[in-house]
């Protein structure tokens, strides 16, 4: 097996395939997440119909005045809702920040569970009518998806098929509408800077609707940059940081960037779609016991999802101390 290789897998072979199909299927996920930390999956739920609507809307939100984009952005939510203007974030351990802008949308609690209180209200842009029922039914539907993925995951680790369920429910999940905005003048680019620098994500997986350009890599087991380039119809499934301290690095959250490609990339735009599916905050990460050996002893202090998010957020410039 090609430990550098990332698996390309159907969906429906785990949703509505035989026994035979579903194993395969769990064994291929969960092997690419072991050796590479992504996966490319098809046949996932946003249809194509709904893949173009989304990019529609967030083009429309990003072509208006900075001004007007600025009047959704609340410095107090730390980048959890609403907009996030440009050159706000940077990646853990880097200085300078990334050259994007972004837009989020977050969990709506309608079960009446407590955990609401947890939680800022949505923003949503009056300029683009239509942003808050397509973002929504995006959200919706990589929710259901990412649970159904994670049940896949549940069982190649040889855990209940729902262990993941009720850490989940109405868990802190972000869906992000991504904009790398074009640079007509290379020499305005502060020294190091680029579109997203290598970095892990925090959560527990995302579900990525692939970039309306080429550049995003992974980092393989050897150390070298590997492109991730799935098909219009596909998304890209990594595992974030929690998920890889549950499994005390069983399955690996890799590093990945998001590169300029060659000179010409640099004068057009990129968007993309993540998916940063979270669970509820007090999920404990503390490492599961069978992944914990003589081998691979225990890497990780004991920790909820609530207090390593808090962390990252500082980390990343997001929060302050």
């Amino acid at each position: 097996m090609d430990k550098n290789k990332i698996a390309n897998v159907d969906y429906l072979d785990y949703s509505e395939g035989t026994p035979e199909t579903r194993a395969k299927f769990i064994q291929e996920f969960g092997d690419s997440f072991s050796n590479m930390g992504f996966a490319i999956v098809k046949n996932h739920g946003v249809t194509s119909e709904l893949r173009s609507k989304l990019f529609e809307v967030s083009k429309k939100f990003f072509a208006l005045p900075d001004d007007v984009k600025a009047s959704y952005e609340h410095e107090k939510l730390h980048g959890q809702r609403g907009y996030i203007s440009k050159n706000k974030e940077s990646a853990k351990g880097k200085s300078v920040p990334d050259l994007k802008e972004f837009y989020h949308i977050g969990q709506t609690v309608t079960d009446n569970d407590p955990i609401k209180e947890e939680y800022p209200d949505n923003i949503w842009p009056n300029e683009v009518v239509e942003f808050e029922a397509v973002g929504q039914q995006v959200f919706n539907t990589f929710e259901n998806t990412g649970r159904n993925l994670l049940r896949a995951i549940a069982l190649y680790l040889g855990l209940d098929e729902q262990y993941f369920d009720d850490k989940i429910h109405n868990g802190n999940s972000i869906l992000r509408l991504l904009h790398y905005y074009p640079v007509a003048d290379k020499s305005q680019i502060p020294e190091g800077a680029v579109r997203a620098a290598a970095h892990g994500d925090i959560n527990l997986i995302t579900l990525l609707m692939g970039g309306s350009a080429k550049g995003l890599q992974a980092q393989s087991l050897d150390g070298n940059w590997i492109s991730v380039d799935p098909g219009p119809d596909e998304i890209v499934i990594n595992i974030g940081d929690m998920l890889a301290r549950l499994t005390n690095d069983r399955l690996r959250s890799t590093q990945h960037q998001v590169i300029t490609p060659d000179e010409e990339s640099w004068t057009k735009p990129r968007y993309s779609t993540p998916f940063f599916l979270h669970p509820r905050s007090d999920m404990d990460l503390t490492c599961l016991n069978d992944c914990i050996n003589a081998e691979n002893p225990k890497g990780y202090a004991d920790m909820t999802a609530g207090e390593f998010l808090t962390e990252r957020l500082i980390e990343l410039g997001l929060r302050k101390k």
